[in-house]
């Protein structure tokens, strides 16, 4: 009995590690990153090229309203974060500009995609309309 009891602890144990994480890990950013200010101004025009780059590169993941719900979020192995929080939208605008740009774990960064650095800006200025 004992035999049995240690195997389905274990399948279980191996079970549950295979499932993706819910709980993102802190994901520190530079003083000086996070302290840039975004030199592109909020605008119809900036907010609609962010969102042209948004759906193209960044909703098949975080999904359409950017709850970490896109049509490719079941398949990586943490959940991508839900950018319409209060906890997100409160981090600097240069804090969401590093985390675009250089990427963590199944987040790809777009510094290489995006070399305009405008564009990024232009994502960040979309993001910000994602607030609930």
């Amino acid at each position: 009995m004992r035999l049995f009891f240690l195997i389905a602890v274990s399948g279980l144990f191996l079970l549950a590690a295979g499932f993706k994480t819910n709980q993102q890990k802190p994901w520190p950013v530079p003083d000086k990153a996070a302290k840039t200010v975004n030199p592109v101004k909020s605008s119809g025009e900036s907010i609609a090229a962010g969102k042209v780059l948004w759906v193209q590169h960044c909703s098949s993941c975080h999904g359409k309203t950017g709850m970490g719900d896109g049509s490719k979020a079941a398949q990586l192995k943490t959940q991508p974060e839900d950018l319409s929080t209060a906890a997100m939208q409160s981090q600097s605008d240069g804090s969401m500009f590093y985390k675009v740009s250089e990427g963590r774990g199944d987040m790809p960064g777009f510094k290489k995609k995006l070399p305009d650095a405008d564009d990024i800006w232009d994502l960040v200025i979309y993001m910000r309309t994602l607030k609930k």
